[in-house]
């Protein structure tokens, strides 16, 4: 299953079709594309169009339109735009922008983002790269950049939007409570080269001064501590509940048991303590910077 996947295809003219592809497991988010796609072609029928015609009429191959409405392509604004223009829909197509909006983006990453949108404390400790809350979007770009299997451009485009998207958390009124954990090495690492990377530590240095937000640094010197078997995070919420999950326990899956959430706040919490504090840790990435 990709839950990533995006796809520019090309007409048969050589132009481009940008869309995003349906996740076929994504089932609310195949129901909302579907009824968009249905809604475009009833009121496509009702104008007398045939696919084609439409199609050119608003720019776009014939082919993507079958697939829009057939509910296996999701349409970018732009298109609801042209379509409820040149369709006379006085807005009742651009107006599905909004439900678009949402499903364009990976399910576990919406699903994530409705969690942390409801969460009152994130506890994060990561050990391979920046947690994405913190990363700029030029870091994101070029970390995407270089996984393997290759993404295309619109794929890369598509989680970067995703990602940045997700920093609202940072806007919210009332603030939540923010703690990150960084292993050293994953401030070292000059990901996208020295420019992005020295715009990534200055980045960190905004964030950390937030009054709301903790950052620590794990020095590479500290011999052993509770995190050497992966990334751990805890999301709490304004009723008590909470859920976490860590690469190292439970098979990697979201865990929302006392007992569970209890051993992974007691990792981190022995990680918070074993790592330079808020202070220390700033100071420290100010010497990266100047080492940069």
């Amino acid at each position: 299953m990709s839950v990533d996947g995006v796809g520019t295809e090309q007409s048969a003219g050589g132009a481009d079709e940008p869309g995003w592809d349906v996740d076929p497991d994504d089932e609310p988010g195949v129901a909302v594309v579907a009824a968009v796609g249905r809604q475009i072609k009833a009121w496509r029928e009702a104008a007398g169009l045939r696919a084609g015609e439409f199609g050119a009429a608003i720019g776009y191959g014939e082919d993507l339109i079958y697939k829009v409405e057939g509910g296996r392509r999701i349409p970018r604004p732009e298109f609801l735009d042209r379509a409820d223009e040149v369709l006379g829909a006085g807005g009742k197509l651009a107006a599905m922008k909004r439900d678009v909006a949402e499903v364009r983006y990976p399910k576990k990453v919406r699903d994530l983002a409705k969690l942390e949108a409801k969460a009152v404390e994130v506890e994060a400790y990561h050990h391979h790269n920046i947690n994405g809350l913190l990363q700029t979007e030029d870091h994101m770009r070029a970390l995407f950049a270089s996984w393997l299997p290759a993404y295309t451009v619109g794929e890369i485009e598509r989680v970067v939007a995703a990602r940045m998207a997700r920093r609202l958390i940072f806007d919210r009124d009332p603030l939540p409570s923010l703690s990150f954990v960084q292993e050293e090495v994953t401030l070292r690492r000059p990901v996208g080269g020295t420019m992005v990377w020295r715009r990534q530590l200055e980045r960190l240095l905004e964030v950390g001064r937030l009054r709301n937000v903790s950052i620590q640094v794990m020095p590479t010197h500290c011999e052993e501590h509770p995190g050497t078997g992966g990334l751990i995070e805890v999301l709490k919420f304004p009723d008590g509940s909470a859920v976490g999950r860590s690469e190292g326990m439970f098979g990697g899956r979201p865990v929302t048991e006392p007992k569970q959430l209890r051993i992974l706040e007691l990792r981190n919490g022995m990680i918070r303590a074993q790592a330079l504090s808020p202070r220390e840790s700033l100071v420290f990435i100010e010497q990266l910077l100047g080492e940069s």
